[in-house]
């Protein structure tokens, strides 16, 4: 199993849409980086759901439940999407800021490249993230 973190500004897709929905398509990337670290996701693969822009927080749990393709938006034909199915809310929203205090996730995709929409997230990035939200790592 893999994980990820999805960025998404709250105005735009909030944790509250995606939970409404339950499960949605993850369109919309125009980023080769983050198109390719979509290409890499299986089914069953775990991610944060990341408040972007305003808010700069980790706030819920997604998991893939459909591998990458063509992305139905994008005319030009090169990027993809996967679909993503909420699964729970984090007990304590994480933010950027208590992250970057973290020494052991210094390396973190999302502080060294935190222009990408969708980043990988290493098996010991993840369980330091769940424990600071407040949550298992093997939770389902």
């Amino acid at each position: 199993m893999q994980y990820w973190l999805f960025k998404s500004e709250p105005g735009a897709w909030s944790w509250d849409d995606q939970v409404k929905d339950g499960t949605t398509e993850w369109d919309g990337v125009r980023n080769h980086q983050a198109n390719n670290n979509m290409k890499s996701m299986s089914v069953g693969d775990k991610g944060f759901f990341y408040h972007s822009v305003t808010e700069k927080k980790i706030v819920g749990v997604v998991e893939i439940v459909k591998e990458h393709y063509p992305d139905f938006t994008d005319e030009t034909g090169r990027f993809g999407m996967v679909d993503v199915k909420s699964l729970y809310p984090v007990n304590y929203p994480v933010t950027l800021a208590e992250i970057k205090k973290e020494p052991e996730l210094q390396n973190f995709a999302l502080i060294k490249q935190s222009r990408l929409s969708v980043v990988p997230v290493s098996e010991n990035e993840w369980k330091i993230l769940c424990k600071l939200c407040g949550i298992s790592p093997a939770q389902k």
